[in-house]
């Protein structure tokens, strides 16, 4: 196959297949900027939780935060909400503002992924559609030759044979599209159950340690160990 025959192929079917060129190269777009987005996004996000956790179980509850703000991990986003909020709302509000910052952080991390299951959908019957006009074209040429006295399998072979390129090709990119899409549905799927255990972990340790309630019981028994120092004494 030449390169005019193969120049041909792209320009027949009205286009089809540079229409099908395109859809690889946002499917090939969306991956890779969906790996760049995502990349260590759950090793940070592990490493932020245990500094904050070891933060709160020893009171630090300022020192948590302040790892928060310097983090660049999104969860710390999520954090930040539940410090904000602690001691200035109930406790139930807190953990629905909590939750809710930890469903937005999950839909930016989906970004533009529907692109690939809509092309996925999408560019079989693109390439289809391609055969369909390509064979419609050959019958053409298949007339035109007959009235000349010319007709024959070769008028329309060719057309034939291009035409089906473009299902092969509408399919080939559905295929990988579809590979992709559920390979980053399931990803973000464990992310979600993972990032929900570590947002309950976070808000029973901030509850109990970060608290009013907990910082009076620190302060009380800081109260009884002097006391009994002096009784000591």
């Amino acid at each position: 196959m030449d390169k005019q025959s193969i120049w041909d192929i792209l320009n027949g079917a009205l286009g089809t297949m540079w229409v099908l060129i395109g859809f690889s190269v946002l499917v090939m777009t969306v991956a890779l900027e969906r790996i760049v987005a995502q990349w260590k996004f759950m090793s940070r996000a592990r490493a932020l939780a245990d500094i904050v956790s070891r933060c709160l179980t020893r009171g630090a509850v300022d020192e948590g935060r302040s790892a928060c703000e310097r983090s660049r991990s999104p969860l710390a986003d999520v954090f930040l909400v539940g410090y904000e909020r602690l001691g200035r709302v109930k406790a139930d509000n807190v953990n629905s503002a909590v939750h809710r910052e930890r469903v937005r952080v999950l839909s930016s991390l989906k970004g533009p992924i529907w692109l690939l299951g809509t092309i996925g959908a999408t560019a079989p019957f693109v390439g289809l559609f391609g055969t369909v006009v390509g064979i419609l074209f050959g019958f053409g040429d298949l007339e035109a030759a007959d009235a000349r006295g010319e007709a024959g399998i070769g008028v329309v072979s060719g057309h034939i044979s291009e035409a089906l390129v473009a299902t092969a090709a509408g399919i080939l990119v559905a295929v990988v599209a579809v590979i992709i899409f559920n390979f980053f549905n399931q990803r973000l799927a464990r992310i979600s159950l993972e990032l929900k255990m570590l947002t309950d972990e976070f808000l029973e340790q901030l509850h109990e340690f970060g608290g009013p309630e907990s910082e009076r019981a620190q302060r009380g028994t800081g109260r009884e160990d002097a006391d009994g120092d002096r009784k000591a004494a």
